[in-house]
């Protein structure tokens, strides 16, 4: 079993009233030996937005903004911006984040030239009711049951006159084209899903139908260890190895005490990520800390983060959805112990 170490707590809540409630869940982008971290910060009413503070090596916070970077500008937005993933494509960065308007969640992105001026492009994912889902992804064959028993809530039309829509969040871009298409990773409970696009402006209604139709062939990574029986969703931004791509991500485990949330790794092939290559049997990592295991939300451990220092691999994530915290591992002994899990 791989050796991961707890780097403890880097972020807390304080009292400026944006973060009051909590830090978590941070977008992580290295450039050398600076890191610039993203945090979803919750004010009271679970309204989110988008903290920012940069770090000299991977655990000294040098500078914290006072205000938030990026807040609730449009109506899906409304109740938050929350649980920011980033990378960087070409000479543009991508920030991808959930937008919230109180009923539903949505995968949206913001794009910058300079991590600090952000242009907003409204989500990204489709935005359609679970029947419509439904009847798409079953004009087939039946879906697994899972994706009915997870979204069941999105069966309701309306809540308060505002419509209800299929909930698709961890929306997390590859940090280069794949065969010269953009690539990124959703998760429609409960599991992981690919879209690769020539250009975002593809993103049509008749594109997703027909992704929707053919669902079987988009799925990257579904439940199948304990630790994430129940659904398993994005988390870190996929990292480029000789192997494969390695994928840190969450799974989620039904238990008499409620949800545990754990840290996970797998690999996926370079050129078609819906082939698994290896995934590990156990989780990277999981809540054992009072500060993992009791907070707004218990025992969640959720990564969304990296950043590489002298082959360490720092996994930034948040816990018990309050605070920011970060574990460490060997970069390339997870990646030995991965190939000890092939998937066959």
């Amino acid at each position: 079993m791989i050796k991961v170490k707890k780097e403890g707590i880097l972020l807390s809540k304080t009292e400026h009233v944006f973060e009051e409630e909590g830090v978590l869940n941070p977008g992580i982008m290295q450039v050398g030996n600076t890191v610039h971290m993203f945090y979803r910060a919750v004010r009271k009413g679970n309204f989110s937005s988008i903290g920012y503070c940069r770090l000299e090596g991977p655990l000294n916070i040098v500078h914290r903004n006072d205000t938030p970077l990026i807040y609730s500008q449009s109506a899906f937005e409304e109740q938050g911006v929350e649980d920011p993933r980033i990378t960087k494509i070409d000479d543009l960065y991508y920030m991808s984040y959930t937008g919230y308007d109180g009923i539903n969640a949505l995968g949206a992105l913001a794009t910058s030239t300079d991590l600090i001026h952000f242009e907003k492009k409204g989500p990204i994912v489709p935005v359609i009711s679970f029947a419509k889902f439904k009847y798409l992804a079953e004009s087939k064959e039946t879906i697994n049951e899972k994706y009915i028993r997870y979204n069941e809530r999105e069966k309701i039309d309306k809540i308060d006159n505002k419509p209800v829509h299929l909930w698709d969040k961890n929306l997390i871009f590859f940090p280069r084209r794949i065969n010269g298409k953009l690539a990124f990773l959703h998760r429609i409970r409960p599991d992981v899903q690919l879209v690769l696009v020539k250009e975002l402006n593809d993103l049509t209604d008749a594109f997703w139908e027909d992704y929707f139709i053919h669902l079987d062939n988009h799925i990257v990574l579904t439940p199948k260890h304990e630790h994430e029986a129940s659904y398993v969703g994005g988390g870190c931004p996929p990292i480029e190895t000789e192997q494969g791509w390695l994928l840190i991500y969450h799974g989620v485990q039904d238990t008499p005490k409620g949800y545990v949330y754990s840290a996970c790794a797998a690999m996926v092939d370079l050129d078609n990520p819906c082939k698994e290559i290896s995934r590990l049997p156990y989780a990277l990592f999981f809540p054992e800390f009072e500060w993992e295991k009791f907070g707004y939300i218990n025992n969640v451990c959720f990564p969304t983060g990296t950043a590489i220092f002298n082959d360490i691999l720092y996994i930034y994530y948040g816990t018990a959805d309050e605070r920011v915290a970060c574990a460490s591992i060997n970069l390339e002994e997870l990646l030995k112990e991965l190939m000890l899990y092939k998937t066959k």
